[in-house]
């Protein structure tokens, strides 16, 4: 992602706060963070990767996130969602386009907060957006096109966190 793509998005972001963060709390249930497995072994990588960073949100954000080990969305309460509102409200324009982007590209609100807040670097961004298919790598063997979709990403949250600290 080119910084020209970066300050683009900034750009939009100006022009449509309101519909980028009601575009976003339209998915705030389905972040993936909120899913979490059934093996043991992966549910201790979930633990250790994502359970610190969804207690820093529930802190954060003040929000008491809801998860599951299921295929049901899990329904997260107004409050929550109330807040998660807010927490965008307040961000700039240049910290709710790299929000947008980095929410996308890692199907997760959570992380993409952690990363713009500097929770967390972009490296560990991407070890927990991709935890399971990097753990099912682990265990059947890496795909070429899954592998560069992931190296895509990963550069792609570097320029995002370098962009954020310019």
């Amino acid at each position: 992602m080119t910084v020209n793509k970066l300050e683009q998005a900034v750009g939009e972001i100006q022009n449509r706060r309101e519909d980028v963060i009601d575009k976003l709390l339209q998915f705030a249930s389905t972040d993936s963070l909120l899913f979490w497995g059934n093996n043991e072994e992966l549910v201790k990588k979930q633990e250790q990767l994502w359970r610190p960073v969804l207690s820093w949100a529930n802190e954060e954000i003040n929000a008491k996130y809801v998860t599951t080990k299921g295929l049901d969305v899990p329904e997260q309460d107004e409050y929550s969602i109330n807040n998660l509102k807010n927490f965008m409200e307040n961000l700039s324009d240049k910290e709710l386009a790299a929000f947008y982007l980095a929410a996308v590209n890692m199907k997760s609100e959570l992380l993409a907060a952690a990363l713009v807040k500097g929770h967390i670097n972009a490296e560990q961004a991407f070890n927990a957006a991709n935890l399971e298919e990097l753990w099912q790598a682990e265990h059947w063997g890496k795909e070429s096109a899954s592998e560069q979709k992931r190296q895509d990403l990963k550069k792609e949250l570097h320029d995002i966190e370098q962009f954020l600290r310019q």
